[in-house]
Parts: structure tokens; sequence; C-alpha cells
């Protein structure tokens, strides 16, 4: 059965474990890459041949950012300018935060539930990020960053980390993240895991498992 299907799990002391990108702060790689290259087919053809999907995730394992820079742009000469610029603008990937998933964590904070939260982040880039979200250096007890710790998710290693470092049990876990694949990884570890849709969506899965109060409708 999906995780995101099962019986909510009750459990004293549950704590909340958030991923960032595209659940607390909005990102996509396109954003730049619109401004760089003809249309959506030329973009798709340039992700195809870089494999930045493989690339991006080696970032955010650990691997310095001029290191992998000046060697996919060796490798890819005539994409070298998109490639560089992915570095150098990288901030523009990053168009805002999610307001509504920030409130939620506002009101997750106020009712003394614990935060925690486990990032695929290159090290670099998640130093630029935090000048810019102050909330996401204060809002946790501890942060895993994958550039840090050399491991991405979905390895069962990167939650296993959280886990051990912070002495929480999986069951008393819920994790929050928009990848299925995360979602399943963090399920198979006996955690209480949530696909992140929309707020709303996540707001109303918390309320079900009695983390977050309903709202009552005012006339």
């Amino acid at each position: 059965m999906p995780a995101e299907t099962r019986d909510p799990i009750r459990h004293p002391n549950r704590a909340v474990i958030f991923d960032v990108g595209n659940v607390l702060v909005r990102w996509d790689a396109r954003l730049l890459f619109r401004q760089l290259l003809a249309d959506e087919a030329a973009i798709d053809a340039f992700l195809a041949e870089v494999g930045f999907h493989d690339w991006n995730l080696a970032l955010d394992a650990g691997l310095p950012w001029d290191e992998g820079v000046a060697a996919l742009a060796a490798r890819h000469p005539r994409h070298a300018a998109p490639i560089r610029a992915f570095h150098a603008r990288w901030h523009e990937t990053l168009p805002g935060a999610i307001d509504g998933s920030v409130a939620i964590l506002d009101e997750l904070a106020a009712a003394g539930v614990p935060l925690y939260a486990i990032t695929n982040y290159s090290a670099e880039k998640w130093a630029e990020t935090l000048p810019r979200f102050p909330f996401l250096a204060t809002a946790f007890r501890d942060t895993v960053v994958s550039g840090r710790e050399r491991v991405t998710k979905p390895d069962a290693r990167i939650f296993r980390l959280l886990l051990d470092r912070n002495r929480l049990a999986a069951a008393a876990c819920v994790f929050v993240d928009d990848s299925p694949r995360n979602v399943a990884a963090a399920a198979a570890l006996g955690i209480d895991a949530i696909l992140f849709t929309t707020p709303e969506a996540l707001r109303d899965a918390l309320v079900a498992r009695d983390l977050l109060t309903a709202r009552t409708e005012t006339a």
C-alpha cells in the first residue's frame, strides 16, 4: 500500500522531518535555462545530452562545484555557457519560499512539534541559500545536508543518519518529501512518509495525524 495512504501512525513525541526543495522553497533549474536556451525542446535536449540529472545529484552528493562545472564543460564544450551559468546564476533557480508550507512549519513549531530536515543540497549552495531564507537556519533542531554528508536521498543511510544523530525512533517520525522515491525509501525504514503535493494537502495529512488542529470555518 502506498505510504501516503496508510492509516496515520500516532506516537507520543512525534517529530516531523521536512525536505526543502519544492516543499519549503521552490526550485526549478528550467527557470534559468529558459533565459539561455531557445525553447523547452532545446532545454530537454541540453539536459539529456549533458546528463544533467546525474551531474546535479553528484553536486548534491558533495562534488565541488568548480570541479564539477569544469569537467562537464570540458566534456560538452558547446554547452559550456549554460553549464557555467548554472553555477554563477544558481540563485535564479530558487524563485522563493512556498508560503503555505512555511506557515505549516510555523504552526508545527508553535505547537511544540520537534522539526528536522533532510535535503539533497550542495553544501556550497546551502551556504548561499540560508541568507535568502533565514527560517531554514532556525526552524530545525537538525538539518542533514547531503553535500556535507556525501550521501543523497533515497539512500537509506541519510535517513538513518538523522535518526541516529538525534536518537529518534523511525515510528515516531513523519517525513514530508515531493519525491515518490524518497517517500518510499523513508517508508521502508518504518517512517510515516507523506508525498508532498500542495500545502493544503499537507496540512490535511498533518491534521489527520493530530499534529495540527483543523481550521474552523467562520461566517
